[in-house]
C-alpha cells in the first residue's frame, strides 16, 4: 500500500495548520477536517490512504470517529493513526480497540510521525 492522501482530522486550526506543513513537506497530498463528524464524512468522499486523527474534540471526539471509519466496509481499509495530548496507557489502548493502527503523542516529533507512517506502508 502506498500512502499519498491524508486526511488530518483536528479541530485547532494551529495543530491542522503545523501536521500540514509537516507533511506537505514530505510529499503528501493533504486534506482537513475540523471535527470527528467531518472527518467521518470525509474519509468516505475522498478515500485517504491514512487518517490522522485527533482525540479531543467537541461532538464526535476521536475514538468514536476511529470506530466508524473502521468499521464502515466503505473505509475500513483506510488506516487511522491517532494523534493526540492523551497520553495514558489506558488511552491508548482504548485508541486501538477502537481500529486505530497506531497512536502518537502531541506535541508531534517529526521523525516519529514519519516513521509510523512508513510502518503502515
Amino acid at each position: 500500500m502506498t500512502i499519498k492522501k491524508i486526511l488530518v482530522v483536528d479541530d485547532s486550526a494551529t495543530e491542522r495548520h503545523i501536521l500540514g506543513e509537516i507533511l506537505t513537506k514530505q510529499g503528501f497530498e493533504v486534506s482537513f477536517a475540523e471535527s470527528g463528524e467531518m472527518g467521518v464524512a470525509k474519509a468516505k468522499q475522498d478515500k485517504p490512504d491514512l487518517v490522522l486523527m485527533d482525540v479531543v474534540m467537541p461532538g464526535l471526539n476521536g475514538f468514536q470517529a476511529t470506530r466508524a471509519i473502521t468499521k464502515d466496509p466503505v473505509t475500513a481499509h483506510i488506516p487511522v493513526l491517532l494523534c493526540t495530548t492523551k497520553d495514558q496507557d489506558t488511552d491508548k489502548i482504548w485508541g486501538m480497540r477502537q481500529g486505530a493502527k497506531d497512536y502518537l503523542v502531541k506535541p508531534v516529533n517529526v521523525a516519529e510521525l514519519l516513521s509510523k507512517i512508513a510502518a503502515l506502508i
